[in-house]
């Protein structure tokens, strides 16, 4: 018997592919700072990573690699932004917590509603599943990927597909 779950019953596993205009949004970060995605247009490159809650084990994990090597993915050739469902307020406990020197924004309000534009907000769990998406300066989505909940992702992969996307952009 098989506790995995197929792509077709799990919602929230349908991104927004390749090629498509990135859907903007306004939402604030731990410090209640308002970050709106479209400002980074014609400037940098944005890795959005979304993740199901603050605290969690893959979610500290895969927010501590980025942490770790964050001069690589935030710096004059891209922004990272993560998002959940979870407050500003939750996300300032976090990013002290753990370290965490990047945006952490809430799709708090309306529910997940930017997880739902993006096709990777799970309405059985009430979160968004774990969704990558990088997007060019442009405002193109030029790399996609959703995992389940549980599923960790490989953050190397993101570098690899931000070194593909920003090489020859001047900083």
């Amino acid at each position: 018997m098989s506790f995995m779950a197929d792509a077709v019953s799990v919602p929230g596993l349908t991104p927004l592919p390749v090629g498509t205009e990135a859907p903007d949004f306004t939402l604030r970060d731990q410090n209640n700072e308002v970050v709106t995605l479209s400002s980074f247009r014609g400037s940098k490159a944005v890795l959005l990573v979304f993740y199901p809650w603050a605290f969690t084990s893959i979610c500290t994990g895969e927010l501590g690699q980025i942490r770790d090597r964050i001069a690589e993915f935030a710096n004059d050739a891209v922004q990272v932004l993560t998002l959940s469902i979870d407050s500003s307020f939750v996300h300032k406990i976090f990013s002290q917590r753990d370290e965490l020197n990047f945006p952490l924004l809430a799709d708090f309000w309306p529910h997940g509603a930017v997880a739902e534009a993006y096709g990777v907000f799970n309405t059985d769990a009430g979160v968004s599943n774990r969704g990558t998406f990088l997007i060019d300066r442009d405002g193109i989505i030029r790399f996609s990927e959703a995992k389940e909940i549980g599923v960790g992702r490989d953050p190397q992969r993101w570098l690899d597909e931000i070194a593909a996307v920003t090489s020859g952009v001047a900083g």
